[in-house]
C-alpha cells in the first residue's frame, strides 16, 4: 500500500487544470510582453509592488483551497509554498553568483531571470508529472525521496554561506565554449550578434542561459522530492510551485544585496530538508510494503507527522534563519565600522 493512502484525494477537475493552466500562461505571457517592451531594471517600489501582488495571490488562493476542500489540503499547500519559495530564494543567489560571474548588464537580466523561471516551471511541470506516476505505483519512491532529502541537507549544512567561487563551470558550458562561436560582449542583449568582420556570432548570453537552465534542473531535483513529502496531490504541488516562482524575477531585483546577509539562509534550507526526509521516511514505514523491511509488513511504531507541525517548523526555521542572519549581518557591518575608524 502506498502512502498516499493515508492523505485525502482532492480529484481536481480538467476544467480547474485547463484554467489553471491558462492563468499561469497569461501571467507568463504578461511578463514577457513587460519586459520585452521595456528592459529595464525595476525599482524597489515596483519591485515591491509585483512581489506583494505575487504573494497576495498565493495567500488568497490557499484560503480558496479551504474553503472548497478544507484546513489540511490548504495547510499543506502553505507548507508547500513556502518550502519552495525558500528554495527558490536559495536558487536566486546562484542566479546572482551567474549574472556577476558572465558580467552581465543590469538591463538585460530581466529577460535572463524570466527564461529561468519559465524554464524552471517547465522543468518542474516534467518531474511533477513523473513524481506522481511513481508515488501511484511504488510505495518505496519515498523511502529513495526521503534518502535523497537527507543527504542533501547534510551537503547544506557542511556547504554553510555560499561563496561565488562555489559556482563552477560545468561540462555543458564547457562544451559550448569550444564548440560556438561566442562574441565577448553581450551586444543589443540578443544571442547573437554581427561581430566588425560581418560574421554572425553567439553572445554570452547563451552561455548564461545555458547556465541558468542547468542550475534550474539541479534545484528541481530538489524541490521536488520535497515538496511530495508534504502533499503528494499534484495539484497542490504544482500550484505551490507556479507561486513559488511567480513574483521571482522582481524579488531578486527587491532583494538586491539582502541575499548577501542571508548567511543562514541554507543552513535554514537543510534543516527543512532534513525535516521532510525524515517524515517521508516515518510514512514510507508505516505504509510499508517492501517485502526486505519488516517482512513486507507496516511498522505502527513509525508516528504520522501532521500537516501544522510540518508547516510550524517550516515556517519557524525560516523566520530564526532570517532573523539570526540579518543580526549578524548587522554586527558584521558593526565590526567593520569599528576597524576602518580604527585604521584611521
Amino acid at each position: 500500500m502506498s502512502c498516499v493512502c493515508r492523505r485525502f484525494t482532492l480529484n481536481v477537475p480538467t476544467w480547474v487544470w485547463i484554467i489553471t493552466l491558462v492563468t499561469m500562461v497569461a501571467m507568463l505571457a504578461v511578463d514577457l510582453f513587460i519586459v520585452g517592451r521595456r528592459p529595464h531594471e525595476p525599482s524597489l517600489k515596483e519591485a515591491g509592488l509585483w512581489v506583494g501582488f505575487y504573494v497576495g495571490l498565493a495567500l488568497i488562493f490557499g484560503v480558496g483551497v479551504w474553503l472548497t476542500a478544507g484546513a489540511t489540503p490548504a495547510g499543506e499547500f502553505y507548507a508547500g509554498w513556502l518550502t519552495e519559495y525558500s528554495l527558490s530564494v536559495d536558487n536566486l543567489f546562484v542566479f546572482v553568483i551567474i549574472m556577476s560571474r558572465f558580467a552581465v548588464p543590469r538591463r538585460f537580466q530581466q529577460e535572463v531571470l524570466l527564461f529561468g523561471i519559465i524554464l524552471a516551471l517547465v522543468m518542474r511541470g516534467g518531474f511533477i508529472a513523473a513524481g506522481s506516476a511513481l508515488i501511484s505505483q511504488f510505495s518505496w519512491v519515498f523511502y529513495v525521496f526521503g534518502a535523497f532529502l537527507i543527504y542533501t541537507a547534510v551537503g547544506l549544512a557542511r556547504q554553510g554561506e555560499m561563496e561565488e567561487d562555489d559556482f563552477k563551470e560545468n561540462v555543458v558550458i564547457r562544451w559550448a565554449r569550444r564548440a560556438l562561436r561566442v562574441s565577448p560582449d553581450f551586444g543589443n542583449g540578443r544571442f547573437t550578434t554581427i561581430n566588425d568582420d560581418g560574421r554572425r556570432m553567439f553572445t554570452p548570453l547563451l552561455l548564461v542561459m545555458i547556465a541558468i537552465g542547468t542550475t534550474d534542473l539541479i534545484f528541481a531535483l530538489d524541490s521536488i522530492p520535497a515538496i511530495f513529502g508534504i502533499t503528494s496531490e499534484a495539484y497542490l504541488v504544482f500550484t505551490a510551485n507556479v507561486f513559488a516562482l511567480m513574483g521571482l524575477r522582481q524579488l531578486y531585483f527587491l532583494l538586491g544585496g539582502l541575499l548577501e546577509r542571508l548567511v543562514y539562509l541554507t543552513i535554514g534550507l537543510a534543516v527543512i530538508l532534513g525535516f521532510i526526509g525524515v517524515k517521508l521516511v516515518l510514512e514510507a514505514l508505516a505504509d510499508n510494503n517492501v517485502p526486505f523491511i519488516n517482512g513486507g509488513e507496516h511498522i505502527g511504531w513509525a508516528p504520522h507527522i501532521p500537516i501544522w507541525l510540518s508547516l510550524t517548523v517550516i515556517l519557524g526555521t525560516l523566520v530564526v534563519s532570517t532573523v539570526a542572519s540579518l543580526l549578524k549581518s548587522a554586527r558584521d557591518a558593526k565590526k567593520e565600522l569599528v576597524r576602518a575608524g580604527a585604521d584611521r
